[in-house]
């Protein structure tokens, strides 16, 4: 029976020591799927990567590419490749000899092997250059050589370990649509490992948030970033506002929450919660409303607090604003005017800030009381108080 998946992690688990680098992870990933795995430095993605490559072995658990289990099969005999950081390609040899290695390793033709070659390069947008050498190229050009040479040998999953990162951002962000259009027209499963999360939710089929070795949530980028299922998936996906409150109760559909300066708000919930206990709201940005004046009638979630400072973005503006209980929340307010100084709030003014009910979502976890650890403090929105 042929297996809907091209590959599948069942209760992996991978220990260097007292160290757990990957914690009992089961995933099953469809075949043609685009499936990133993002996460910090240090969460597991590329330990489960070089398992699934056979260069590291399970401590515990299975995996299986196309319904066979692989766990004694050796890196050479797993019908997967790989495309690094660093392209890796061999730099005393053309284009075409890069290009060409994995078939001649497996000794096929001659005319074969120049067709086969010729198409890659037509794939990848770049006829012509079969007799360059790799230094001759630019790291977008390296790149796509590096995607011709792992896709050659038609794998059935392609493993693409952070491989635009040491691209500047205008290729890196060119490589994406490249990527996207290059996976549509093989139709091979990429493996896609991450820590930049827009990389993730631009190429993305679904998206499997790692943290401390395990998979925090696995879902398709739109669901991921308007529903994360944790704190840390909140804060590590995009900016977001955790405001902290106490369940007083439910209204109808609505879970009502009381904020520390005495403000309700109703929300949505991740989850059956009671009253009395201590949750977290997490609210983007962008979806909160923010105005001089205070809402006529009287907005379903509202908040009062005053500019504590802002930054101008190009599209848009980006407001501190500090409530009455010290909480500093962020608000993203895009710049539609012709002139951008006539609509700035200035610091000082006091604003209110509204939102929808369907904006704020109650996080399934408890919540802590340190700031969510991301490995970088530019993307985290958590609240902070005096």
């Amino acid at each position: 029976m042929v297996s809907e998946f091209d590959l599948e992690l069942r209760n992996v688990t991978k220990d260097f020591g007292e160290v757990r680098a990957v914690d009992d992870v089961t995933l099953q990933v469809r075949r043609g799927e685009f499936i990133s795995l993002l996460g910090p430095s240090g969460c597991g993605k590329t330990t489960s990567l070089r398992m699934i490559a056979g260069f590291e072995r399970p401590t515990r658990g299975d995996i299986y590419l196309d319904g066979r289990s692989v766990g004694d099969t050796p890196p050479y005999r797993r019908n997967v490749n790989t495309v690094f950081q660093h392209y890796a390609l061999f730099p005393h040899k053309h284009v075409f000899d890069n290009i060409a290695f994995g078939l001649r390793m497996r000794r096929r033709g001659k005319a074969e092997i120049a067709e086969r070659v010729e198409r890659m390069l037509a794939l990848v947008e770049l006829p012509g250059i079969e007799r360059r050498f790799p230094h001759q190229l630019s790291g977008g050009q390296q790149q796509r050589v590096a995607l011709a040479r792992a896709l050659i040998n038609e794998p059935t999953v392609l493993l693409l370990d952070e491989p635009l990162g040491a691209l500047d951002l205008k290729v890196r962000r060119r490589m994406q649509q490249e990527l996207k259009r290059i996976h549509r027209e093989v139709g091979v499963t990429f493996v896609y490992v991450t820590h930049d999360q827009e990389e993730a939710l631009t190429m993305s089929d679904r998206i499997a948030v790692m943290n401390h070795g395990r998979v925090e949530q696995l879902d398709s980028p739109a669901a991921i970033y308007e529903r994360p299922a944790t704190r840390f998936v909140a804060g590590f996906i995009g900016l977001t506002n955790l405001l902290r409150g106490v369940v007083e109760g439910r209204e109808g559909d609505a879970l009502v929450v009381r904020m520390a300066d005495g403000a309700r708000v109703r929300t949505e919930s991740a989850e059956t919660v009671v009253p009395g206990r201590e949750v977290e709201v997490a609210v983007r940005p962008e979806k909160i409303q923010m105005s001089i004046e205070e809402p006529r009638p009287p907005a379903d979630n509202c908040v009062e607090g005053r500019v504590g400072g802002f930054v101008y973005q190009g599209v848009m503006t980006e407001y501190q604003v500090e409530l009455h209980d010290g909480a500093k929340v962020r608000v993203i307010v895009q710049n539609l005017r012709e002139t951008w100084g006539s609509s700035v709030v200035p610091e000082g003014s006091r604003v209110f800030l509204h939102w929808s009910r369907g904006a704020g979502l109650v996080l399934a976890d408890t919540p802590g009381t340190a700031p969510v650890e991301t490995g970088d403090e530019d993307d985290v929105v958590a609240v902070e108080r005096r």
